[in-house]
């Protein structure tokens, strides 16, 4: 699928992309941070039919929404053409000794060479966290590497 990227000199970025039914779809990303979402009219590709401005927490949940399923998706693909890749799901539970701290504190990557590509909090997938991003008990973090580095995580996030 092709996206195509329009400057808007003054206001920002607009990516736009055509369903398989031939439907155009867009996003204005403006320089202040406000993003839209643009669906055009099927019979007029250059109308819009439908302009939905999105909040920061709107466009959130609707990257989560769509998200999810794809990142799974394309670790089940990656697992089929990587060998010895695996990805695994590990909670944070009470008493953990990264419950309510910071990612960044347990050098996940650098002490393993795994990386964590989301947490799942409550049902809602927060995709690539940042190393400011804290931990809860009840979150599961999703870990991407070998077998021996993952397991390595899985110990860090239980003994510290």
């Amino acid at each position: 699928m092709e996206i195509e990227q329009t400057a808007l000199p003054g206001i920002g970025l607009k990516h736009e992309f055509t369903t398989h039914t031939g439907r155009r779809i867009g996003v204005v990303s403006h320089r202040t941070g406000r993003r839209d979402l643009i669906i055009y009219d099927k019979a007029d590709p250059d109308r819009a039919c439908e302009n939905v401005q999105l909040n920061d927490d709107e466009a959130d949940a609707l990257v989560e929404l769509l998200g999810a399923p794809r990142i799974v998706q394309r670790l089940n693909d990656l697992h089929r053409e990587v060998e010895g890749l695996v990805s695994v799901q590990l909670p944070i539970v009470s008493g953990s000794p990264y419950d309510g701290r910071a990612m960044g504190e347990a050098a996940i990557r650098t002490r393993t060479g795994a990386s964590v590509v989301a947490v799942v909090r409550g049902g809602q997938v927060n995709a690539s966290p940042t190393p400011d991003f804290r931990f809860i008990a009840g979150d599961v973090v999703v870990v991407v590497g070998d077998e021996e580095n993952t397991a390595a995580v899985a110990n860090i996030l239980t003994d510290g």
